[in-house]
This record gives C-alpha cells, structure tokens and sequence, in this order.
C-alpha cells in the first residue's frame, strides 16, 4: 500500500523467496504474535509499517464492516470499495484510532458507515443534477422549438401586413402592435371612431385570409 518503504518490501519479497525450510520459524512466529495481539497493538504495529498487522485487522473486522456498509448502501459492489477505504484509511493514518475512545472494530464501523453515507449523499446529488440538467434540457428544447416557431410566425405576419392597404395596416399596427383603443388609434390618425374600426376589422379579415394561405393556423377573428 501507499505507506509501505521500499527497502522494507524489498526484504519482505526477498525472505518469501528463501527455501522454505529456511522460513517457517520466523513467518509463525510473526503470525502467531499478530493472531494473539489486541487491536491496539496491531493498531501500533501499523504505523510501524507492518502489512501482516493489516491482514490481521481486515480478518478480525472486514466483515463487520462489509455487513454494515451493505446495509447501507444495499450494493455489494460499493460495499466492497467502503471496505477497502475504511482499512486503506487505517493504513494510512493508524493515528487516528484512540483506545481509550472504544474498539477498533467500533472506529472502524463509525468510518464505514460515514464513508456509506457519503456515498448514498453522492450518488442522491448525482441523480438531482441528471434529473435537473434533464429536465433543463426538455425545456431548452421546447422553448428552441417555441422561439423558431415565433421567428418564422413574426416573418408571415410581416408578409401579411405589408399586403394590407395602407389605411388598414397602420390601424392595426397601432390597435395589436401599439397597444391602442380605438379612440385613440383615431385621434392619431385623424379619422372618425367608426371607420377605424372598420380599417381593423377589414384589415384583421384580410390578414387571417393571407395567414391561412402561408400555411398558418389562426383561430377565428
């Protein structure tokens, strides 16, 4: 792992390739004492570099926190990957455990059900955003089509006013463009009430006639 000195892991490979009757005393011995350690202690020989000490750890507790994370996360993949944090992590920063704060395989549970939980905060965010930039994506998408569907109805109305006699198309210009009444479209023109409603009337006929025949789909006027 991240923490192991190369001249240590060159000796390490260096005695597992000794014949085998040269081994067996000394690998025993070193199983035996780890198999009989406290938590603690194994704790203490992980900082000092001592892979065995992890193994041992990972004998005694993987299970545990496997099941918890599990639990958890109900994912047997994502379990496997909290384990190998959790006990990276304890490699890593042997430190961190303190005795007289509770077991080792507590403190190992706490970190496997923080490093579950994160996850589940992770994978909850993830499926947010998916959904939200999904859902962006259908809306831009809806006012695109919106935008080129008004873009190319302004370019038909365009061509319909400009076919409307003069007196009319600036009767409706100024009445459906300009936000005018009636009174006020005749005070600006000049003419009398009942014949700009006329102009509009006339002209609102004659633009529904030259809309329908671009192809456009208007609603009774």
């Amino acid at each position: 792992m991240g923490r192991t000195d190369p001249d240590d892991r060159r000796q390490t490979d260096d005695a597992m390739n000794r014949d085998p009757d040269q081994r067996p005393h000394r690998s025993e011995g070193v199983r035996d004492d780890l198999t009989a350690a406290s938590d603690p202690s194994l704790v203490l020989a992980l900082a000092r570099f001592q892979q065995e000490a992890l193994g041992e750890v990972y004998r005694r507790h993987a299970g545990a926190v496997f099941g918890l994370a599990k639990r958890v996360l109900s994912d047997q993949a994502k379990a496997e990957e909290v384990v190998q944090e959790v006990f990276l992590r304890l490699w890593n920063h042997p430190e961190r455990f303190d005795p007289e704060r509770g077991s080792l395989r507590s403190f190992l549970l706490a970190q496997a059900h923080s490093r579950s939980v994160d996850v589940l905060r992770s994978d909850s965010s993830r499926r947010r955003r998916e959904e939200r930039d999904a859902r962006e994506a259908a809306e831009s998408g809806y006012d695109l089509d919106r935008a080129v569907w008004d873009l190319a109805l302004a370019e038909h109305v365009r061509s319909a006013m400009e076919r409307l006699h003069p007196g009319e198309r600036a009767a409706v210009e100024l009445a459906y463009f300009g936000g005018r009444t009636y009174r006020e479209v005749a005070a600006e023109l000049g003419e009398p009430e009942g014949t700009v409603k006329s102009r509009i009337r006339n002209g609102l006929k004659r633009l529904r006639v030259e809309l329908v025949s671009s192809g456009v789909t208007v609603g009774d006027v």
